[in-house]
């Protein structure tokens, strides 16, 4: 069994099995200022997921990933989340999130203000359609 610590928004994180939380929903992006990822100076990293339980429960996280290679310049890592009670508004959670994410990535990609709010889009719409 998998286990994954998953970093949240003001509260302690939590540690879940993998298998016992699948992913529902995600959306992700890179950048990088080369040709091949691998052989970049720069590169930047986007994700949101969201978990859910068999019980209902879900998780909304998600991390930003800044590398450098240059001196003077320094790497970061920004991660946010939300735990959720069963029944409780997975889309409100991912705007929630992302929003604070945008807040916290803007110094790096201060040009780039929509990539969260396009990542939010696209991980809503990978959510299970609902039976009409």
């Amino acid at each position: 069994m998998t286990k994954r610590t998953i970093t949240l928004s003001d509260r302690a994180p939590v540690t879940i099995t993998e298998e016992d939380w699948p992913t529902i929903a995600d959306a992700s992006d890179d950048w990088f200022d080369n040709e091949h990822k691998v052989q970049a100076n720069r590169t930047s990293d986007w994700l949101i997921r969201v978990r859910q339980h068999k019980d209902g429960r879900a998780i909304v996280y998600a991390t930003y990933k800044f590398d450098s290679n240059y001196q003077k310049e320094t790497s970061r890592q920004v991660r946010h989340g939300q735990l959720l009670d069963a029944g409780a508004d997975i889309v409100a959670a991912i705007r929630t999130v992302t929003e604070r994410m945008e807040d916290m990535d803007a110094e790096h990609h201060g040009d780039d203000d929509t990539r969260w709010a396009q990542l939010a889009d696209d991980c809503i719409a990978d959510l299970p359609a609902e039976e009409m």
